[in-house]
């Protein structure tokens, strides 16, 4: 049996399957999103380690000795910064997170070439602006740090003691060159951030690592099992519907939401209003137009009425259409596209 874990922004997810693809176990164990400040997101990864061994166990049951090798899939676009055994010395910022819209002028100061190769518009909440914004607020943990990891990428060394990234999750960083397939060594020095804290890529279907020890005992797994890089999570729902040849499209919606389409060559959106990134597969691609806020909007507005999600569904569907008038904009944390505005400009 195999076992995949996706790493989301509130919740872990654990799906066991069957070597024919059957569903035989699955679980979520949600955590907390932290906004301290307005426009901050923030996650505590050790929160996310607890829902991971919870939601595994769960799904797994009677069958742990039956798993024969561990995936991974996660959000995107976040960062932890973590010491050399991988404790993390700060919480991690989320992808939702704005704080660093103050830091991009230092991106599009850049040449123009070096910012075509990143391939992707310049917006708040990506590893390499929340970097800068680390540098400058938080200089003491910007040094101590050893890893600056995304967080399917801290996930996986807590499960094997390893380090690295693959090339769906590196591409959405803005420290990634999307046409050479590697980081982008000239954006890094130019923004004059580190490089040595940046993890080695290997392909999203190697293996990354065995499970240790400690990683078996939370998860009540073997030893050893192997675990595979795995992929950022838009770019495992798209290989995992088939969605590979160029033509399909293919929506997503949860807390933010995806509209991709494949591409088999680095296409680059010259109006800078779409996203290009790496795919599961290698040499593949897509282009992604992002909304910050799907799932985060209805989640604020349960929140803010205390209803439970029965309650949303049920009023939500005895309101006739058009809700006499009433507009919403959920540009609750800014958007991307159409709008590539942080949440302060609106």
């Amino acid at each position: 049996m195999l076992l995949g874990i996706d790493l989301g922004t509130g919740s872990a997810k654990a799906l066991l399957l069957a070597t024919d693809g059957s569903v035989t176990g699955e679980a979520s164990s949600s955590y907390p999103v932290h906004a301290p400040r307005p426009g901050w997101a923030e996650s505590e990864p050790m929160d996310w380690w607890l829902a991971v061994g919870e939601a595994v166990r769960k799904a797994v049951g009677n069958y742990a000795g039956q798993v024969q090798a561990i995936a991974l899939s996660g959000q995107m676009h976040g960062i932890v910064l973590a010491d050399d055994s991988g404790q993390p010395l700060r919480r991690a910022i989320l992808w939702a997170d704005t704080r660093s819209s103050a830091t991009l002028n230092a991106y599009h100061a850049l040449d123009g070439t070096i910012l075509e190769r990143l391939g992707n518009p310049i917006t708040a909440g990506m590893a390499g602006p929340s970097l800068l914004w680390l540098r400058e607020y938080e200089p003491t943990v910007y040094t101590e740090a050893r890893w600056a990891l995304q967080p399917k990428d801290w996930l996986r060394l807590r499960l094997t003691g390893e380090v690295a990234t693959e090339p769906s999750d590196a591409s959405g960083t803005l420290l990634y060159d999307v046409v050479s397939d590697n980081w982008a060594t000239d954006a890094i020095s130019a923004l004059n951030l580190r490089w040595d804290w940046l993890p080695k890529i290997i392909a999203s279907s190697a293996i990354a690592g065995y499970l240790t020890t400690e990683a078996s005992e939370h998860l009540g797994l073997r030893v050893g099992l192997p675990v595979i890089a795995g992929a950022a999570d838009t770019a495992a729902a798209a290989l995992g519907n088939g969605l590979i040849e160029p033509g399909l499209a293919q929506l997503t919606i949860g807390t933010g939401a995806q509209i991709i389409t494949p591409r088999s060559q680095p296409i680059i959106d010259p109006h800078g209003c779409t996203h290009l990134y790496r795919a599961a597969l290698p040499h593949q691609w897509y282009t992604l137009a992002a909304m910050q806020n799907a799932g985060l909007a209805l989640e604020w507005v349960r929140s803010i009425l205390g209803w439970s999600w029965q309650q949303v569904y049920t009023k939500a569907f005895s309101v006739p259409p058009g809700c006499e008038g009433l507009t919403f904009l959920p540009y609750l944390t800014g958007e991307r596209t159409p709008h590539l505005k942080s949440s302060g400009d609106w």
